[in-house]
This record gives structure tokens, C-alpha cells and sequence, in this order.
């Protein structure tokens, strides 16, 4: 067992709370997975830093605008420090596809923003990227992050994809903290 504790970067649809094709629009439609606010909270408190990846191309689309983003990352965080834990920081990339940033995963372009935030390189400084597609892995990968699926979300139809990298997978972020926290006690 280890005391090094890496820093947990989480997507947040399909991951904290219920994902949808039609977009996460609403608070309303902003629904924890059971478990999901438990298991940042007991990281959280297990001295991890917990920090939220997320793409919301629903803003470049018209779906939702930041004011109902940031209610709904208000809505996480305050269920979080409800069950005595903190999270870190969010970084959202309201791009959609064609828009050619630099921070829609796979791009790493989020991550390295939390790099810079810390003063780390986490080709250097352990860390995990918890997601239940493809990109949210990839985009882990690309910065030297250990890459963790989740099952819920689109997780399972994620796990026969071709990947070219490993990964560990877990049934959802309740099992993935069990396990972590089990690791690096």
C-alpha cells in the first residue's frame, strides 16, 4: 500500500449523475447516481482531491446557458459538503465538436488547466481519470493519468470499444472509491 494519493479528476454525466441523450438540461434533470455524492464526499475526506471534468456542449447548442450550469454544479457541490466532503474544482468545456478548442475531451485541454492550477505534471503526479466513454479516457491518458472506467453512464457500451491503453473498470464510482480508498489507506 502507498500514502501517495493521486488526485481524482471525475467526468461528471454518466459518472456522478444520471447521463441523457437528449442532454443534461435542467436542475431538475441534474439526478445523482445513487452513491455517486457519498463516494466524492468519502475521497474528499480520505484526503484525495477531487476535481470535475466535464464537457457541455449543451451551452454551445442552445440547450441550457452557464447560469444553469452553474446551478447545477452548485446543486453537486452542496450535496458533497452535505456528506462532509469538498470538491476541488470543475472545468467545463461548453464547446461543441466543430468548435475547435482545445479543451473538449479527448483534448486535454481541462486537465492541463488543473495541472496549471496546482503547480503539477501529472506525467509526474499520480493521477486518475474516472469516466464512462472513450474520450473522457483518452483525454486522461494524454496527460499521464491512470485511466478508470465507470459502467454506468454509457460505461458499458464504452467497455468494447478498441482502446489502444489500459484501464481498470469498476461498476460505478461507489465501487471505483471502495477500492481507492482500500489502496491507499
Amino acid at each position: 500500500m502507498t500514502n501517495t494519493k493521486p488526485i481524482i479528476l471525475l467526468d461528471r454525466d454518466g459518472v456522478i449523475n444520471y447521463d441523457s441523450d437528449q442532454y443534461v438540461k435542467t436542475l431538475d434533470e441534474w439526478q445523482p447516481i445513487p452513491g455517486s455524492i457519498k463516494a466524492i464526499a468519502a475521497l474528499s475526506k480520505a484526503g484525495f482531491q477531487v476535481f470535475v471534468v466535464t464537457n457541455q456542449s449543451g451551452i454551445s447548442r442552445g440547450y441550457y446557458n452557464l447560469e444553469t450550469l452553474n446551478k447545477m454544479h452548485e446543486k453537486m457541490t452542496q450535496l458533497v459538503v452535505a456528506e462532509g466532503g469538498t470538491v476541488s474544482g470543475i472545468q467545463y468545456c461548453p464547446h461543441g465538436p466543430d468548435d475547435a478548442c482545445t479543451c473538449r475531451k479527448p483534448k486535454p485541454g481541462m486537465i492541463e488547466t488543473i495541472e496549471k492550477e496546482l503547480g503539477v505534471d501529472f506525467t509526474q503526479t499520480p493521477a486518475i481519470m474516472v469516466g464512462d466513454s472513450k474520450r473522457d479516457l483518452e483525454a486522461g491518458i494524454a496527460r499521464g493519468c491512470e485511466a478508470v472506467l465507470v459502467l454506468t453512464g454509457k460505461g458499458r457500451a464504452t467497455q468494447y470499444k478498441d482502446m489502444d491503453f489500459h484501464f481498470r473498470v469498476f461498476t460505478d464510482l461507489a465501487a471505483f472509491t471502495l477500492d481507492t480508498l482500500f489502496k491507499y489507506q
